[in-house]
């Protein structure tokens, strides 16, 4: 597809283009996410392949599904893992306050249970890029916090438009089988879940929150560096007049 013929597209219809172009794909990678995710409870590895995968379509860059998923695991699963864990940690310690300061009593409980609320939340937004971040950027794991930290607050209205998105599909999943309790609804529902979401929501965080990455991290860092790291800005489709095919090694330096 033309380049300039890509652009004159709103992001909504080239969003859902890109979606059922690849949905076959999807599929698969789907399940595998999903398979992962469940061997490995903290599934960071499974977020950073997904993420290479839904970033590469994101920026107009051809993606081989399932190869591009496990070379980037390959490429990345020692701070993935660390990340995946912390993130199941942080989690775990924030459903057990939410859970305790819901059932307590009490305006101190009231005010903690507020400000837990704000925490989750902001831990969320920050979700959305630690794995770009990851792929993208070769940073230790404090500056992936400090700087998805910061992503949360600096592109606020696309991250809660992403987080009412994600929270919408999945209450309708959740709501569907509660409220029609039967097999085939049960059926329908891990289908949709196993092999839809997980590739749709990701491909949704790319498109709203890669432009931040760009905006925040890599232009002004071209900007300090305006002759390094050419052929690799390339490959995220940054200079719309190269063809040079992805990387798969971080694109930035710390």
């Amino acid at each position: 597809m033309a380049e300039n013929n890509t652009n004159q597209k709103t992001p909504f219809y080239r969003f859902f283009e890109l979606w059922f172009q690849n949905f076959w794909m999807f599929v698969s990678i789907n399940f595998v996410y999903c398979v992962i995710g469940i061997l490995l409870i903290p599934h960071g590895l499974s977020q950073a392949g997904m993420t290479n995968v839904t970033r590469n379509l994101a920026r107009n860059r051809h993606s081989f599904g399932i190869s591009d998923f496990f070379d980037t695991i390959k490429a990345n699963w020692k701070q993935a893992l660390i990340v995946g864990v912390i993130n199941l940690l942080v989690s775990i310690l924030l459903c057990y306050g939410l859970i305790f300061y819901y059932n307590s009593q009490g305006l101190l409980a009231d005010i903690i249970l507020g400000f837990l609320l704000i925490c989750f939340a902001i831990f969320s937004f920050m979700r959305y890029y630690m794995w770009t971040l990851i792929i993208t950027f070769d940073l230790p794991t404090s500056k992936i916090y400090k700087n998805s930290f910061l992503l949360a607050f600096v592109n606020f209205k696309k991250n809660l438009f992403v987080g009412v998105v994600e929270l919408v599909l999945y209450a309708c999943v959740i709501m569907s089988v509660i409220w029609i309790p039967h097999f085939i609804v049960l059926f329908l529902a891990t289908i949709v879940s196993v092999f839809i979401l997980p590739g749709f929501i990701h491909l949704l965080i790319q498109f709203n929150c890669f432009p931040a990455i760009q905006k925040y991290i890599i232009d002004p860092y071209y900007e300090a560096h305006p002759d390094e790291d050419i052929s690799l800005r390339r490959s995220l489709s940054l200079d719309a007049e190269d063809k040079t095919e992805e990387k798969s090694e971080p694109v930035f330096h710390d």
